[in-house]
């Protein structure tokens, strides 16, 4: 039997709030199909090398794709994340490489692979609350600035004190955004060519920063996250979330 990810008290939370969704039957099925799920994200495998003691890999697979089309895993992600301490919020961006079979025929949709000096990729963007929990996230193409999803990434994350990035988001525009709208302190230093100086900055919660750092570090030890193997970004981000879930289930041991 391979290794389960999930307790039996944490199944019980998720088996709860997917029935409160009221988008999914209550099937004891279910156990073992999420938990192949997660075996596929742990080890990144094509969905046929799925192990068959959790079931059919086709009806897994199958299963996973209508939770991700019905954005059933996103709310699983967004109602464990309610107990976020908004206080800070820390945000960045890591570039995700894409494998090949990833850019095969086209889609109608824009699926967030770009290029970069690596090759096709995509961008994570991260909202991480003031004890390095995950709070949201969006994807987009390697190629896009991580300002350019700065205000969408903050928009809807909680509303918190101070907002913590790093030169890339070092925007007048933005910070205007964060003290005007979002009545938050942007603690975002600014680049060397910029005629202001850095006296705003409080350097010791900067370096907090690392929070956000060791969320991608915590992600990327999933192979299916650290690469992409998911031709569609609506499947890739419910990958995603899975993840983020699974930072955010060990609180209910």
């Amino acid at each position: 039997m391979p290794r389960i990810m999930l307790t039996e008290k944490q199944w019980v939370t998720l088996s709860q709030l997917m029935r409160n969704t009221r988008r999914v039957y209550n099937k004891y099925e279910h156990r073992m199909t999420f938990e192949g799920i997660l075996y596929r994200m742990r080890t990144g495998c094509p969905w046929r090398d799925i192990p068959k003691a959790f079931g059919e890999w086709n009806t897994i697979f199958r299963r996973f794709n209508l939770w991700s089309r019905k954005g059933i895993i996103h709310i699983l992600f967004n109602e464990l994340s309610l107990t976020s301490d908004s206080k800070y919020l820390f945000i960045d961006g890591t570039i995700i490489r894409a494998h090949q079979h990833t850019t095969g025929a086209a889609t109608e949709e824009n699926e967030e692979i770009g290029k970069s000096r690596g090759g096709n990729s995509t961008k994570i963007h991260l909202a991480i609350d003031s004890h390095g929990y995950l709070v949201n996230f969006e994807l987009s193409g390697s190629h896009r600035n991580d300002i350019v999803f700065a205000k969408e990434l903050v928009e809807n994350s909680p509303t918190c004190d101070f907002t913590v990035a790093d030169k890339g988001y070092d925007s007048e525009k933005f910070r205007a955004y964060l003290t005007g709208i979002k009545g938050s302190t942007p603690m975002i230093p600014r680049r060397t060519v910029n005629l202001l100086n850095n006296d705003h900055m409080d350097w010791e919660l900067y370096k907090v920063r690392h929070f956000v750092e060791n969320a991608f570090a915590q992600i990327k030890h999933f192979k299916a996250i650290s690469s992409r193997y998911d031709k569609l970004a609506r499947n890739y981000s419910s990958m995603v979330a899975l993840s983020l879930i699974m930072m955010w289930i060990p609180k209910y041991r």
